[in-house]
């Protein structure tokens, strides 16, 4: 009898661990292709974290490193280098050795017209990358007014505006020492103002005068002083909207998606895209804290949580809304919160 296992010997191992010359099974299960060159990328934090693997037939297959791939080995015989399938199987009397024999040659060439006929692997290409938001052109940016004088200069005419808010006069006296757009806390400061002016006492025109004061810094690349930045664009887009400025709030619309378009990785892009319209989806409107400071008479605390709830959705707003919560639904959620912060 002859030994009848196929030559070929699927094996399992970690995507971080592939050659060149491995051949690997390919994600639709059916087909396989040889590993041309291998690449492999970091995360932020310098740990590896996705292997590029260029193929023979042409396209590249992007790995996590830790994922569990499929490879084919050829696994020969020790004796004669030839697959085990090609190899005679021992035992005894003449008749096996010439039924081996005539067996060997038959085995060869039906695995080698398999492998003449098949085709070249064409891995399929990637999904386009998202199209790229452009900003705000020169003429856009133009709709901003410049600020009247020096920010601190700025910032102690809002104080002059309203001498009895208390809130007003405690961020003011802090800016009054000197505005450092550098500071994070600074800028905390001058959106804290922006929204003190407009929510609690209601003066539109002060809030946009503070809030242009930080709307027009870039990104650089810092998610902590962003933040601040993002939070006065969103109001400010509001605002503008609410007085008839649409043209105007298309452009802090346009600033607030700045972040959105600095990565030039197509990869990166679409992990990118999916993960910020998750947030979108899915965004922290801080129910959980809002009824626990209700059920405990805690008003202090529920403004807070509100004032934050607040700040979610006209980021929601600003950003054209989401797949979850539409913006007529959004206008609505907006108007109800503003009323209850200002109670």
């Amino acid at each position: 009898m002859t030994e009848t296992p196929a030559a070929r010997h699927h094996l399992e191992q970690q995507a971080g661990s592939l050659t060149t010359g491995t051949h690997i099974v390919l994600p639709d299960g059916g087909r396989t292709a040889e590993v041309h060159q291998v690449e492999l990328e970091r995360d932020d934090f310098g740990a590896p974290a996705l292997v590029l693997a260029s193929l023979t037939g042409g396209g590249t297959l992007r790995i996590a490193v830790g994922t569990t791939v499929t490879v084919v080995e050829e696994n020969p015989d020790a004796v004669t280098q030839l697959p085990r399938a090609a190899r005679p199987a021992t035992g005894s009397g003449q008749k096996a050795g010439q039924d081996a024999g005539q067996e060997q040659p038959r085995q060869l060439r039906e695995e080698a017209a398999p492998a003449a006929a098949a085709p070249a692997v064409v891995v399929p290409p990637l999904p386009p990358v998202p199209p790229a938001l452009s900003g705000p052109s020169e003429e856009d940016l133009a709709l901003i007014p410049a600020p009247q004088g020096t920010p601190e200069s700025v910032v102690e005419a809002a104080a002059e505006a309203h001498p009895d808010a208390m809130g007003v006069l405690l961020l003011s006296d802090r800016l009054a020492k000197g505005v450092n757009f550098k500071s994070g806390s600074c800028l905390k400061d001058l959106s804290d103002l922006a929204h003190e002016l407009f929510i609690t006492l209601k003066d539109a025109d002060g809030a946009l005068a503070v809030a242009d004061l930080l709307n027009v810094l870039p990104f650089d690349g810092n998610p902590g002083r962003w933040s601040s930045v993002e939070a006065s664009l969103a109001l400010s887009s509001y605002i503008c909207r609410q007085n008839g400025q649409p043209e105007r709030a298309e452009v802090y619309e346009k600033l607030i998606r700045t972040p959105e378009n600095q990565e030039t990785d197509p990869f990166k892009a679409r992990m990118a895209a999916k993960v910020r319209q998750r947030s979108l989806n899915e965004p922290n409107l801080y129910d959980k804290e809002i009824f626990r400071s209700i059920d405990n008479s805690n008003h202090d605390a529920e403004r807070e949580w509100r004032l934050l709830r607040l700040e979610s959705l006209l980021f929601l707003r600003a950003h054209g809304g989401s797949e979850t919560i539409g913006m007529v639904e959004l206008e609505r959620r907006i108007s109800n919160e503003l009323e209850a912060v200002r109670a």
